[in-house]
């Protein structure tokens, strides 16, 4: 598979890079404990219907979000 690529003012290219829709705020954090945090909750989900094969990437993805989404809740209630 071809990874896309843009062209620099000195005419090499250089691989895209990818959009993440992280918040500012899930960045702030050490990514390993963004991880540590995704992986729980993903573990979590899986638990309450019973570990239910085929669905790990939805679990991951929801998790990701949840918490991005309590991240960034955090960082506007220190803010205030």
């Amino acid at each position: 598979m071809a990874v896309p690529t843009t062209s620099t003012a000195r005419g090499t290219s250089k691989p895209l890079a990818r959009s993440r829709k992280r918040s500012k705020s899930a960045s702030m954090i050490d990514p390993q404990q963004r991880r540590a945090l995704i992986a729980e909750a993903a573990y979590l989900r899986a638990e309450r219907r019973g570990f239910a094969p085929g669905h790990e990437e939805e679990d991951w993805l929801a998790a990701e979000v949840e918490i991005d989404t309590a991240l960034t809740a955090g960082a506007h209630k220190a803010v205030q």
